[in-house]
């Protein structure tokens, strides 16, 4: 892992730099484990520049991963559960070429250091059932906490909730 790395948090500005992240990132993510359709779908619904602004306007909080001045990666989050104190990381992904270098884990601990300062107890996440990621999540501390089956217009997401004490 490159040492000259920072992480910001987004503003509505970076809706660009975001929206091109995810073009990079997602279809070579998912296309193992869902349709072209799907993810092409999914990617619509939650990756066009006005989904991403209406995520910021409903609250969730972008954290942008730069290595030198280049974004590489980029994580959200947002209150699921005030009574509870309960976070969720909505996303998290970082480019595939940089995968295994240590970058994940830096991104996932500064958003846990996030939802930290802002009151949080436990920070739970969904990954996707068949997705390698969750070996990733237990590394790092996270457990299965349910499965939840979530319908995204005609599709299915078929997840895992994972969680982690803080």
């Amino acid at each position: 892992m490159n040492t000259s790395y920072s992480i910001r948090q987004a503003t509505e500005a970076d809706i660009p730099t975001l929206h091109q992240l995810a073009q990079s990132i997602w279809a070579p993510t998912y296309s193992s484990i869902l349709s072209q359709e799907q993810v092409e779908y999914m990617f619509e619904v939650i990756y066009e520049e006005e989904a991403l602004r209406q995520q910021m306007q409903e609250g969730q909080t972008f954290l942008l991963l730069f290595e030198e001045k280049t974004p590489i990666g980029f994580a959200a989050f947002s209150l699921k559960d005030a009574t509870e104190h309960v976070y969720k990381l909505n996303k998290i992904y970082l480019l595939t070429e940089l995968q295994g270098k240590g970058y994940g884990k830096v991104l996932l601990s500064a958003a846990e250091e996030e939802v930290r300062k802002r009151g949080a107890a436990v920070l739970d996440l969904n990954v996707n059932r068949y997705n390698k990621a969750k070996q990733f999540y237990e590394r790092c501390g996270y457990t299965v906490h349910l499965e939840e089956d979530i319908p995204i217009g005609p599709y299915w997401m078929n997840d895992y909730v994972m969680r982690k004490v803080l």
